[in-house]
This record gives structure tokens, sequence and C-alpha cells, in this order.
């Protein structure tokens, strides 16, 4: 998959977010991509274990430069985790969002909102919907 301008990825600091951003990442050194890693949480979450600890940004930002990936991190607390991901690919001019997703129940569906199916309906670019292996 080739894409053009930058590549968004929607991290949570889970199996699922390094599925999405391990795929993310290696597009964005395919194709010589600009990376934008976007790790939000809620104002009002008193603890989210998908926000990633700073030494862990620092880490992964590291990481991605090591490998010669262009990377940018935003690590921000939000009002809209979706919107937070869609507002960067807009900002960035994204050719690809790539999030991580998980199975969810019926009822799960019905109750809870998901920031993936969000972000695959309202985005202005395509998006990549990745599970991680196994």
């Amino acid at each position: 998959m080739s894409t053009s301008g930058s590549i968004v990825v929607a991290y949570s600091a889970d199996r699922y977010g390094a599925a999405a951003l391990e795929h993310a990442a290696g597009l964005a050194r395919k194709d010589g991509a600009r990376l934008v890693v976007v790790n939000a949480t809620l104002g009002s979450s008193l603890v989210d274990a998908r926000f990633a600890h700073d030494a862990d940004i620092a880490a992964l930002r590291d990481r991605l430069a090591s490998d010669g990936v262009d990377v940018v991190v935003r690590h921000d607390v939000v009002t809209d985790v979706a919107d937070a991901v869609i507002a960067a690919a807009d900002e960035e001019r994204a050719g690809l969002i790539v999030v991580g997703i998980r199975h969810r129940t019926p009822v799960g569906k019905l109750l809870l909102g998901s920031v993936a199916q969000r972000i695959i309906l309202e985005a202005h670019c395509p998006v990549l919907a990745v599970k991680p292996a196994g």
C-alpha cells in the first residue's frame, strides 16, 4: 500500500496499538512518509492504561527515529480521542490513518462507542484497520 503525505497512527499502549504502530512504521519507512503517532486520553479519565507513560513515549520516539522514520508524537489529554486522531490527520494532510482494532461483542457495540469505528467512518482519508497477530 503506497501513501501520499503523512501517515497517522492511533496509538494505544496495548497490543492493538502496538500492531497499528508496527504496521504504520513499516509503511512510513517503505514510502519515506512522515509518521504522526497520536496517543491521547480523555481529560476526565483518571487512569487510562492505553495512555502511554512519558518515558515510554520517549523510547518509542527514539526507536522510530533510529530506524530512520521521520516521526512526530502527539501525546495529549483531549476531550475526544477519535476527534484528536482525525484532526491530526487533517492538519498533516495525511494520506492514511492506521488504527488497531479489537473484537467487540454485539452488546459492547451497542453500549460503548468505538474510537476505531468513529475514525473509520469520519476520517477524510483512507483508514487501515489492523489486528495483532494471533
